[in-house]
């Protein structure tokens, strides 16, 4: 009974966060919707009073530049501006302390149907007694490495995953998988939840690469919703040519690995051999 409880408080507590950064992101979300539809009143009622804009970037001469914006002047361009507005965002790193949340989102920005640029926004949000407001925005600018579609955005994270791994990063490693992810290894027995395969491999990311694998040809299906994806993937390894597969899911945290299956791939002509040299490795009866 007393595991019930603890496992009903924790789920209690998991769906609150969850619920508590959809709020948080909601505001954002409504000021995007509102630069598109060029209504300033819709934007106007995600800000706090006062709020702060500003960017920073380098110039030409490579000399990092900061400049504010004034709030009253933006939000009034908007509904009347000629041109037409639209910020893609490909992620959410959403952080909440009390009244305070600061959340992280890559975006991609286009002016008239063309890309112009892309970086990070940063939003400092301040919870009033009607709901989150945006207290700050500042936000990096480039024209170079712009993400312009969700293969290419998963693509870097499955990439930056494996590098982790070759790398030894637990943190990225582990970080970038859901709490109840899955990894299945090659070996019959190897079906992993993440924090026992984090156990299980502290031996490996104490090293300098825990292993190293480098996918060579990688296929994606993702969801209407674009909250889901699906993947296969051929991968370089020490083992020789592996096949990978596995689901990524969109969080309020970004994308997240939730399933991972790990293979060795075998020739149909090496089919036999491949068995009889599988059985040798059969665990012996007792």
């Amino acid at each position: 009974m007393k595991n019930i409880v603890i496992l009903v408080l924790c789920s209690s507590t998991l769906f609150a966060q969850s619920t508590e950064k959809q709020a948080v992101i909601a505001p954002i979300q409504q000021l995007f919707e509102g630069m598109l539809k060029k209504d300033s009143a819709l934007i106007r009622a995600t800000l706090y009073p006062n709020a702060r804009l500003a960017t920073t970037y380098t110039d030409k001469k490579g000399n990092p530049q900061f400049k504010e914006e004034d709030v009253n002047g933006f939000v009034e361009s908007i509904g009347t501006s000629t041109y037409n507005l639209e910020e893609k965002i490909w992620s959410y790193d959403t952080k909440i302390d009390g009244n305070l949340a600061t959340v992280w989102t890559e975006y991609t920005f286009y002016l008239n149907g063309k890309l112009s640029h892309c970086g990070i926004n940063s939003f400092e949000l301040f919870k009033t007694t009607t709901g989150w407001k945006i207290t700050s925005i500042v936000d990096t600018r480039r024209r170079s490495n712009c993400i312009e579609d969700h293969e290419t955005l998963l693509d870097t994270f499955m990439d930056n995953w494996h590098k982790a791994a070759a790398e030894a990063d637990e943190d990225t490693f582990f970080g970038s998988m859901t709490e109840d992810a899955i990894y299945l290894g090659t070996d019959p027995s190897e079906r992993w939840l993440r924090d026992e395969l984090k156990e299980w491999s502290k031996k490996y990311f104490e090293r300098e690469s825990a292993w190293a694998f480098t996918a060579t040809e990688r296929h994606w299906t993702i969801s209407e919703d674009g909250k889901m994806a699906w993947f296969d993937e051929l991968l370089d390894t020490w083992m020789g040519i592996c096949r990978g597969s596995g689901v990524l899911l969109q969080t309020d945290e970004g994308w997240k690995l939730k399933h991972y299956n790990l293979a060795v791939t075998v020739y149909n002509d090496a089919i036999e051999g491949f068995k009889k040299i599988n059985k040798k490795g059969e665990p012996k009866e007792k």
